[in-house]
This record gives structure tokens, sequence and C-alpha cells, in this order.
């Protein structure tokens, strides 16, 4: 008999939490305490699946990209931040031959997609797509206003939701395919993918790739929202039980610690959790990605999301700073 039900959530792509999830690590330790857990995305109750994004859902924890848990503290969401996961991705500026663009020099005057989502939601695709793109045009050395940014409206839900006519199953889309359409179109010229999903549908299609900015050397050219990861808690969970947030970050490390031992399992996991090839996620991530699952704090980390707080802020995509050491926990 369970005292407390923990509600979790996890981005679809690879993080300490959901590896540590999928191993049992965390249900485990937990269940030693009589503490269940449940994944939000279970639940029938849409404001709980919300929570992934706004936070609000009490005794809830959450790992993954950071703009939806940055939005959320600046709206004043009482939660904390106990852990920081890096893991650089492939984040390119893409085309189709037929643009008649061949090098990242020649988008001076093109236009170039950005994804806008219906007003009301957290709109960390198209604050994922400009970053991209305006760190593109830095490295190129090429002026903001030298391009033209086109808003490519897209409704895809963000809690998820089944599509008539197919299997109740498929309830989550692959991303890009709008701005996709809108490059055969002729409507724009280039647009930013990023991850495993972004290089499969870049080979795909025959896309070129204009620039790489994922390996870049400078941090601040890669960070983005998955560079890095937040994993946070809510206030409630962090004030009441200390002992059950040292039990997650124990599951998170055991999890670290068992990717660094199983390379190829771990490439696996991370295409299944995905929803993609291993050969995509090899690409994607690196050989190494198996050594690059541990969560912690500490001041590289801090930097960027000091960093991505202040674009975002700038960019409107947050109404208010705050304090970013008032946030972390401990």
């Amino acid at each position: 008999m369970t005292d407390l039900n923990l509600w979790y959530t996890r981005c679809p792509t690879p993080t300490p939490l959901g590896l540590a999830v999928k191993l049992g690590f965390l249900e485990s330790a937990l269940a030693q305490k009589s503490v269940s857990l449940q994944s939000l995305q279970s639940s029938s109750d849409e404001k709980v699946r919300a929570s992934h994004f706004d936070h609000t859902q009490p005794w809830s924890f959450r790992q993954g990209g950071n703009i939806p848990p940055i939005h959320a503290r600046a709206s004043g969401r009482d939660t904390r931040l106990i852990g920081i996961n890096w893991i650089d991705e492939f984040q390119a500026v893409i085309t189709l031959p037929s643009s008649g663009v061949r090098d990242v020099s020649e988008l001076v005057g093109k236009r170039l997609g950005v994804p806008r989502q219906p007003a009301g939601v957290i709109d960390f695709q198209r604050a994922t797509a400009l970053k991209g793109l305006l760190s593109t045009l830095q490295v190129a050395e090429i002026a903001r206003d030298a391009v033209q940014f086109v808003d490519v409206a897209t409704r895809t839900p963000q809690v998820g939701g089944t599509t008539p006519g197919y299997p109740a199953a498929l309830v989550r889309r692959l991303p890009y395919a709008n701005e996709l359409s809108h490059l055969i179109k002729g409507d724009i010229d280039a647009f930013f993918v990023k991850g495993a999903e972004g290089l499969s549908l870049a080979h795909q299609f025959n896309a070129l790739i204009l620039s790489e900015t994922g390996s870049h050397p400078d941090p601040a050219i890669r960070i983005n929202n998955g560079t890095p990861r937040l994993l946070t808690v809510d206030g409630l969970l962090a004030r009441e039980r200390p002992d059950l947030v040292q039990s997650l970050l124990e599951a998170v490390d055991e999890a670290a610690q068992w990717a660094a031992r199983n390379p190829d399992q771990t490439q696996r996991f991370v295409a299944q959790e995905i929803g993609i090839s291993e050969e995509a996620v090899q690409g994607a991530f690196g050989p190494d990605l198996h050594l690059k699952f541990g969560t912690a704090i500490d001041a590289h980390g801090l930097e960027a999301i000091h960093s991505f707080k202040a674009f975002l802020l700038a960019e409107g995509f947050i109404d208010a700073d705050f304090d970013l050491e008032a946030w972390v926990y401990g």
C-alpha cells in the first residue's frame, strides 16, 4: 500500500530520468518509501497532462527542454531546479536543392521559416527555432535584419491527442511537417531543425545542411531548448519530502552509471524514446552519448541557463526575470 503518488514527465529525448524510469530504478527506490509513480501523460485529465509544460501539478517532477520550466518559474510557479544534464545534439539550418540556396552566406535576403503556435500556449518551438536561426546568422556574420523571418503556423497539440483515422497509439506527431510543407511550396527558403528527428528528416528529403551549430565550440552558440535539459520539482515536493528528492537524484545517477556501462542498449533506449532509428540517434548525439547522462548543478550549466533566460526575456518569450540562484534547490 502506498502513502503518496508522485507524478513525473520527461521529453521524448535522451534524459537520465527517462532511463531511470525505463530501468525501474526510480520506481524501486520510491516503493521502499511507500510512494508510487505515475506519468503525467497517463492521466485522463488534460490539466494534469498540461503540467508537462506549465509545471502546475503538485507532487511532480520533470526533466526535458528548458523553455517550459524557465517559463513556468518566470510566471511565478513554485518550482525548484535540482539538476542539469548537458547532451549536445544536431542543430542545423536546412533547405531543399530547389530553393537555389547552396551556402549559408546565400541566406542574405532570404526567407527563414519560424513556427508559431496559437496564442496562449508556451511557444517553445518558436523560441527554439529562433535561437537556432540567430546562432547560425551570428556564426555566418549575417545581420539579423539581412534576412526575413516568416511565420509558419503550427497547430500540433502540446499535450498530445489522437488523430481521426489513425491508430490511437499515435499520440505524438514528429516535428517540422509545417515548415517542410512551406519549404516545398516555396513559401520559405530555409528553416531550423534539431536532434535525431531533425537529422532524420533532413536525410529523408535530401535536404542541404547549410549550417550545423550543435557541434560549435562556443557553448553560447549551442545553447537552446535542449541544451542543457533541466530536472525540476514542484515546491511542495521539495519542501515537504526532501528525502524523495534525494531518492530521485540517486535514481538518475544510477541510470547515468548504467548508461556508461551499456552504450548499445542506451542508444537503443533513446531511439525508442524518440521513435526514431538508432542510426539517427548516433548521428545526432554522437558515439559517446552513453557517457553524457550525468545530472548535476554546476557553474557551466547555470551560466547556460542564465544566458538562455536572458534570450527568452529579450525576445518576449517570458514576461519577467527571476533570481536563478533562488531557483536552485539546496
